[in-house]
């Protein structure tokens, strides 16, 4: 990571899609004739029969119970047919939107609630406004901060379907031959320190440092809220990270290398290959853990909430959402069909089979749900997940500057202030240029 000025790949990562091209009609810009946009009334379908084009990520386990939900949706409505179209994550968002700009894009997709902001700024996807208040949705019948993460500028942008927060799996078997008790995992700075130390005279590191953001980026974030900062200023345009409660939430990170808890240099995965080896105690991971250590034969393994190691609990969380993509032809048809069928997968408590915590607050007080424990268990962090907020393009600024710095102060080639200080600055010229450019 350079000083000085901007290079020209940082600043084309900065628009994360300023290349873009969107189609306007009648001469007026992609967020004028969005904002103009309405769904049809009504809660059900009843028009001819037609078929949906669903685009999401899911190339893995989630795939297929996907496809269960979709196959139940068509025996409730057999008038809507709906083909799922999947592609990896990173292909996703480079594919979606320009789909959408050569009017092929599809009638319902699935987007991480960090990047609506930016697919919302480039008018990719529509409000869903309207949608929401013919369904009777509110902020009562979701988590109440996943329901606020689908929100850009005064507007609804996404459904939340899930959440994938941050939790601490716990090999059982590693805790239970160092002496200390699986039934009782450390809950705040003291009790996970005291554990370290005791899992160290064992010949155990018990808690990697990971320099990836799977999964120290993640812990990072979820440990700078724990110590009250926040990623970036209100309004976008600034780093914080670089302020007191990043400084403290990465050298208490970096502490772990230093007092021997944590190997130093540790690669891409290697944090989660150790846990399974029984090489380490403790993993924060996010709910895709689920399915991993679920499938590893012989594997045993729980999973709690973070502990505190700061002043207030947090935990990083994701979200997939479901979104309505831009078409310069709207169907009214094909619109009341993705409503209905927008309402009938976030009510599914069988997503959370996935390894998902459901957005929805009725999926969630399942008896369905309630038998899956590990779900379970990380539902019980929803009161206090926090989310990236709304900034267009702060993924891709965060990977460029924030998570490097983290690599290079895990790595011990800079102090902690010195690599968050460097970092901010350099995104603080990139969140600049967003800022102007996406501003209202």
């Amino acid at each position: 990571m350079g000083r000085g000025d901007l290079t020209r790949r940082e600043l084309l990562a900065a628009g994360a899609g300023a290349t873009f091209v969107l189609v306007t009609g009648c001469g007026g810009s992609p967020r004028e004739e969005i904002t103009a946009a309405k769904f049809p009334g009504g809660t059900s379908y009843d028009g001819p029969p037609l078929t949906l084009d669903f685009w999401n990520g899911f190339t893995g386990g989630d795939g297929p119970q996907m496809l269960t939900i979709i196959d139940a949706f068509t025996k409730e409505h057999p008038n809507v047919k709906v083909k799922m179209v999947t592609a990896r994550w990173e292909d996703f968002y480079t594919k979606f939107p320009a789909a959408i700009s050569s009017g092929k894009g599809p009638d319902v997709a699935v987007a991480h609630s960090d990047q609506l902001p930016i697919n919302a700024a480039h008018g990719s996807i529509v409000p869903l406004d309207d949608l929401v208040a013919d369904l009777g949705l509110s902020e009562s019948d979701f988590a109440a901060d996943v329901w606020q993460a689908g929100i850009y500028q005064d507007r609804r942008y996404g459904v939340p379907l899930d959440m994938h927060p941050l939790g601490m799996y716990v090999n059982t078997k590693v805790l239970k031959d160092a002496g200390l008790d699986p039934e009782d995992p450390p809950k705040d700075r003291a009790s996970y320190e005291a554990a370290l130390k005791k899992l160290k005279s064992k010949g155990i590191q018990g808690s990697w440092a990971s320099p990836f953001l799977f999964t120290g980026g993640l812990q990072f974030q979820s440990l700078l809220w724990q110590f009250g900062g926040e990623l970036v200023n209100v309004d976008g345009s600034r780093a914080s990270w670089n302020e007191e409660p990043g400084v403290e939430a990465l050298s208490w990170m970096k502490s772990l290398i230093d007092n021997g808890y944590s190997p130093e240099n540790i690669g891409q995965d290697a944090d989660n290959i150790a846990f399974k080896n029984g090489e380490s105690a403790f993993m924060w991971n996010g709910a895709w853990g689920i399915g991993d250590y679920g499938a590893t034969e012989g594997f045993e393994w729980s999973l709690t909430q973070l502990p505190q190691i700061g002043t207030e609990k947090a935990a990083w969380s994701g979200s997939h959402n479901l979104v309505v993509p831009r078409n310069n032809k709207p169907d009214a048809d094909r619109m009341q069909a993705a409503k209905v069928f927008i309402d009938f997968v976030t009510q599914s408590p069988s997503w959370a089979e996935a390894g998902q915590v459901p957005a929805r607050t009725s999926a969630r007080e399942s008896e369905a749900f309630k038998k899956l424990e590990a779900q379970s268990a990380l539902a019980e962090e929803v009161p206090y997940v926090r989310f990236p907020p709304p900034v267009p393009g702060l993924a891709d600024v965060r990977e460029s500057t924030l998570d490097q710095a983290i690599a290079q102060a895990l790595g011990g080639g800079v102090s902690v202030k010195e690599a968050l200080d460097d970092s901010a600055k350099r995104a603080n010229q990139l969140l600049k240029f967003n800022h102007e450019k996406y501003a209202a």
